[in-house]
């Protein structure tokens, strides 16, 4: 029996070992990939510069277009080539991670825009992690600094846009900016900015999903009283609809709650949301959504293959903390194995941009059935987390 038994766990650890060298070569190929067209994004990039216009967002009639700090794409691109030197760890690419990042500048102190998280967590949050440079951990505390100014402690939430018919509106896409404030904790020892961002991350909790833990895309709010007015579905198909990239996000934003604070409320949360994605009767064999879930004719609608990166790398860490731990391992994977597979842009093509078919604003007729810098960027993290990096 006692051979019997070194026999089988011989066996598993050689299972184990085979389909850990797998899953390395896996990524390995994938990343030979990457690296190859996010070499050519920046090459394109760098060439087609004009004044402020430096960082990729998407094409615009087969044309790269770049885009100013300022615009809330702006920190993916260097957030990439931080990813990419930290898989390859090759000196060239963390140059051109510190280029990219010096063009950021401007970010931190911008008051007017909510989307300071993304911007300066994505380039200054990645550099600091992967290099602990003291400038940038000083941007991060500047960005949260900056991103505090827009929290309202009637509402309970940082206001998101400072347009538009609302009064204080406050968009799901919110809940990913908190990653800012919880870092300027840790790195400065200030817990007001960690209590900004519990407070806005249980308010959202509160008004923003329905029953079956779906969201809506916009709160108004009261300016005056702070109390909700009402949910919209701005970028989505109807108001009462489950636009899919607003689902990530907040799968994604509930997740990392739960790292920074270890609240199960969060993680409940976070595995509600993943439960309503996963199963979703509308969700395509392929587990790449429609650009909402409640489009009409879910078989014409495009597909928005940033919502799925998105889901992948929320669920690929939210496995590292939850029961579901498999589940979530697989359909993660079949996530990246579908973009990889049918998503990708043939090498040396579309500028470099490394995933085809996301969705930007439907409604609006905005950057749909495109390429979209924060898709590449997910799918690149998701790959990433796969690999244990």
């Amino acid at each position: 029996m006692l051979l019997m038994s070194c026999k089988n766990i011989l066996l598993v650890c050689g299972l184990l070992i085979s389909a850990a060298a797998t899953e390395a070569q896996s990524t390995k190929k994938i990343f030979r990939a990457v690296e190859k067209q996010v070499s050519q994004l920046y090459n394109e990039s760098v060439a087609g510069r004009n004044n402020r216009l430096v960082f990729p967002r998407t094409l615009r009639n087969d044309s790269l277009r770049l885009v100013v700090s300022d615009d809330w794409t702006s920190g993916f691109f260097p957030g990439m080539l931080w990813f990419v030197y930290e898989y390859t760890g090759k000196n060239a690419w963390k140059i051109k991670a510190e280029e990219f990042t010096a063009l950021m500048e401007r970010e931190p102190q911008n008051r007017n825009s909510h989307d300071v998280g993304f911007k300066v967590y994505n380039s200054y949050g990645n550099g600091y992690r992967l290099t602990n440079n003291e400038k940038y951990k000083n941007e991060i505390i500047q960005g949260a600094a900056t991103l505090a100014t827009r929290f309202n402690a009637k509402t309970g939430c940082i206001r998101s846009w400072d347009f538009g018919k609302w009064q204080y509106p406050v968009i799901i896409d919110n809940m990913m900016n908190l990653e800012l404030l919880f870092a300027a904790t840790r790195l400065s020892g200030d817990s007001s900015y960690y209590k900004i961002a519990v407070t806005h991350a249980n308010t959202t909790l509160k008004n923003h999903f329905r029953s079956d833990f779906s969201s809506y895309h916009v709160i108004d709010y009261d300016s005056i009283t702070g109390k909700p007015l009402g949910g919209s579905t701005h970028q989505g198909y109807a108001d009462g609809s489950a636009w899919a990239r607003g689902q990530a996000w907040a799968l994604y934003g509930y997740t990392l709650c739960y790292r920074e604070t270890k609240d199960p409320v969060y993680l409940r949360q976070a595995e509600n949301i993943a439960d309503f994605l996963m199963h979703h009767p509308r969700l395509p064999g392929d587990k790449i959504p429609c650009w909402d879930f409640d489009a009409n004719d879910i078989s014409r609608e495009p597909r928005d293959a940033s919502a799925a990166a998105i889901i992948a790398s929320g669920l690929y860490e939210l496995k590292n903390y939850s029961g579901n731990k498999k589940t979530y391992l697989d359909f993660s994977d079949s996530i990246i194995k579908n973009l990889y597979k049918q998503y990708r842009a043939i090498a040396g093509t579309h500028h470099g941009f490394l995933l085809l078919h996301s969705t930007g604003n439907k409604p609006f007729n905005g950057e749909v059935d495109v390429p979209l810098i924060y898709a590449d960027y997910y799918f690149m993290e998701a790959v990433l987390r796969r690999a244990g990096k």
